[in-house]
């Protein structure tokens, strides 16, 4: 009798709860503006769904860190907040895994992995430009963005260190995809802005909430990488399900098992192969040659690396090339992307002293690039090992501008000449031998794991490959991105913690830590 009224006494309040609920819904509605009242509904549903699960946060702020850009161009007053959208995002997260964290363990649930070994040598290698700074204020939020990238990896680690990789992954994909949304609008007329006319003036190059063509390029290139190697991996794993159904031949439980396994799987292949081939058509539309190249390099270390037998591996981007060759050689390839790809000889091997060049509207583009890379060189001859301060070099530039080009780009388009500038060789080195110890890193996840986290780690190796290939042409910690890059480095760590598991395991099946 007590068990039953306790009961009605439960149905009673779930009743008053979801009737003042609907009171205040109803109220919202009836007293604001229909799209005010949405935005806030939206806003209150996705707020009570990231308390829930903070996998959600995370698709919240992957989807709108890019904005920042934006934001600070159309609204009023944005350049004076404290914090931008991404960074009040992030502490939101790091603020909401704490509180869950500590209430369903009494701690901290933290793992420590290799990946972060690198990044904190790499912070302390840029730190002794601390010393030597032109800006300190510059330098310690240069400092802050790489101490975000590491707590980044660190969440990301703890959220799927238990499983649920593929969330981590679907939302890094998904927050791309909006992006390219946005850039295929602008693509076919939305962009309005005279300077980005491209295919004999009938498109515009796509940009993006990034305002400008090149980072949006390099969000779609760090990320395709990531939805071909994800689709890869989950192929592999549709397949040998399928193979595994086959050989059982008969009706029971694992019979069962396998064939629905396969059919989930194919049912993820199509998604994650949608998702590769819109970020692709957002690589084409930005029409950035410095996201081109380092896609291009990106795509064929992974062809290499995807077979087990590395022979095949060099044998099928050999193949490619040589299709490449050929369909440029016969006229195959469109003319416009071959003119577009033609320039970059001339900007790796043209560098040259660009005073006292004569400038054209044809070379205007490579000769600002050669004028920044050149006060770069500038800023490390008078501070070589430890650089005039980290996030410091549009500060400086105004003591080292060139003739023609008195007006600092933000940073030497040139990240490895950038490093150098700001952290000296003391920085250069600590950022070279960081990377060289994650793409071993991420070697070893992919030798150590099987079926669809292969994939992912190929697809991770990737992403590499194409940062540090594009940071010969630009700067890409950017707009917020580098949370995106935390949170990569952060599925390197899952994967290195994680066993062997079956090839055929769900992309959200638990691991063993």
């Amino acid at each position: 009798m007590r068990v039953a009224l306790a009961d009605i006494r439960s149905v009673d309040r779930g009743i008053i709860t979801w009737s003042l609920v609907a009171i205040l819904v109803g109220a919202l509605i009836a007293l604001l503006p229909l799209p005010i009242a949405i935005g806030a509904l939206a806003v209150a549903v996705l707020s009570v769904a990231s308390l829930i699960d903070v996998r959600v946060a995370l698709l919240i702020l992957f989807t709108a860190a890019p904005l920042k850009a934006l934001i600070e161009t159309e609204v009023p007053g944005a350049l004076n907040w404290p914090l931008d959208i991404g960074q009040a995002l992030f502490v939101a997260v790091v603020a909401l895994w704490a509180m869950r964290s500590i209430a369903q363990r009494r701690r901290l649930d933290l793992a420590w992995n290799p990946v972060f070994v690198p990044i904190i040598l790499l912070i302390i290698s840029v730190s002794f430009s601390v010393w030597t700074t032109l800006s300190f204020q510059r330098t310690i939020k240069e400092l802050v963005i790489w101490l975000a990238i590491l707590t980044m990896s660190m969440i990301v680690v703890s959220i799927t260190k238990r499983g649920g990789i593929g969330y981590v992954v679907a939302a890094l994909i998904v927050g791309a995809v909006v992006q390219m949304g946005i850039g295929l609008y602008e693509f076919l007329g939305g962009s309005g802005a005279p300077h980005l006319w491209i295919l004999d003036y009938r498109y515009f190059r796509a940009f993006g909430s990034f305002g400008q063509p090149n980072p949006f390029g390099a969000f779609m290139g760090l990320t395709l990488p990531l939805a071909l190697g994800a689709t890869f991996g989950l192929a592999t794993s549709a397949w040998n399900q399928y193979q595994e159904s086959r050989k059982l031949k008969s009706v029971g439980s694992r019979y069962d098992s396998a064939r629905r396994n396969a059919v989930i799987m194919s049912g993820s292949v199509l998604l994650a192969g949608a998702g590769s081939a819109l970020l692709g058509v957002g690589l084409a539309i930005s029409w950035s040659r410095g996201a081109w190249i380092g896609f291009a390099a990106a795509f064929a270390v992974m062809c290499v690396f995807a077979p087990r037998r590395r022979l095949i591996g060099f044998g099928l981007a050999a193949v490619i090339l040589l299709g490449g060759v050929i369909a440029i050689g016969t006229g195959l390839a469109p003319q416009s992307i071959v003119n577009r790809f033609s320039d970059f000889t001339r900007d790796l091997t043209g560098f040259t002293d660009v005073r006292g060049q004569v400038i054209s509207d044809e070379n205007y583009a490579v000769l600002e690039r050669f004028a920044h890379w050149q006060a770069a060189l500038a800023m490390a001859t008078d501070s070589p090992w430890t650089g005039i301060g980290f996030g410091a070099y549009e500060v400086a530039y105004p003591r080292y501008p060139l003739m023609n080009w008195p007006f600092a780009l933000g940073h030497a388009h040139n990240y490895y000449l950038n490093i150098l500038a700001e952290t000296g060789i003391i920085g250069l080195v600590g950022y070279a031998s960081a990377w060289i110890v994650i793409l071993l890193l991420t070697l070893r996840a992919l030798n150590r794991n099987i079926g669809w986290r292969r994939g992912v780690a190929l697809g991770l190796l990737g992403v590499w490959t194409h940062l540090l290939v594009h940071s010969v042409f630009d700067k890409l910690y950017v707009n917020n991105l580098f949370l995106h890059v935390g949170a990569m480095l952060g599925l390197i760590g899952t994967l290195l913690l994680a066993d062997k598991v079956s090839p055929s395991a769900s992309p959200n099946d638990q691991t063993q830590a």
